[in-house]
């Protein structure tokens, strides 16, 4: 089952060098049952599309956690063979799953990765991430403001031409 995992450039630097996406347990998003019922409409590509979108969303929260990290979202892709099912307490069209392993960096599929010129919207985003949590409408709507925002994919074999690009642990530049 494919997984995406929200994280930063300093997170993806650290699970890279360490080879595995960890510590567990890990949040992670996929196309869930109670996801496939909200989008019954959707094919699953839509379905991955949107299971993505809810772990880019996550990843600003992330990056609202740790101010010293490049303002871009970072959503890792991954296989895992075993995904825990939900335990009933999630919404309709909620992506989100826990899992109680690392994943083996053999394991990620692709990296994606938002824009340098995306840093200002994302910054934003992640400068409000609490007040959008409280419901602030200005909050929302700059957290919202992040999906205009398009993740560009990176092969495995790319990502350590792309960290070794943004410097030491993803830092700001």
């Amino acid at each position: 089952m494919r997984v995406y995992v929200p994280s930063t450039l300093r997170l993806l630097s650290a699970a890279c060098n360490a080879g595995e996406i960890g510590p567990a347990p890990l949040t992670v998003y996929a196309v869930t049952p109670a996801l496939r019922e909200w989008y019954a409409e959707g094919d699953d590509e839509e379905l991955e599309y949107a299971a993505m979108a809810q772990a880019a969303r996550a990843s600003v929260g992330l990056l609202a956690a740790d101010p010293g990290t490049s303002r871009r979202r970072v959503v890792i892709a991954a296989e895992v063979s075993a995904v825990p099912p939900a335990d009933g307490s999630v919404e309709l069209g909620d992506a989100r799953l826990e899992l109680h392993v690392v994943i083996p960096w053999r394991s990620v599929a692709s990296v994606h990765l938002d824009a340098v010129q995306a840093t200002t919207v994302i910054g934003k985003a992640a400068d409000l991430w609490e007040a959008a949590q409280d419901g602030d409408d200005d909050a929302v709507f700059a957290l919202d403001s992040c999906e205009g925002e398009d993740l560009m994919w990176y092969a495995t074999q790319e990502i350590p031409d792309l960290l070794a690009a943004e410097g030491p642990r993803g830092g700001l530049s």
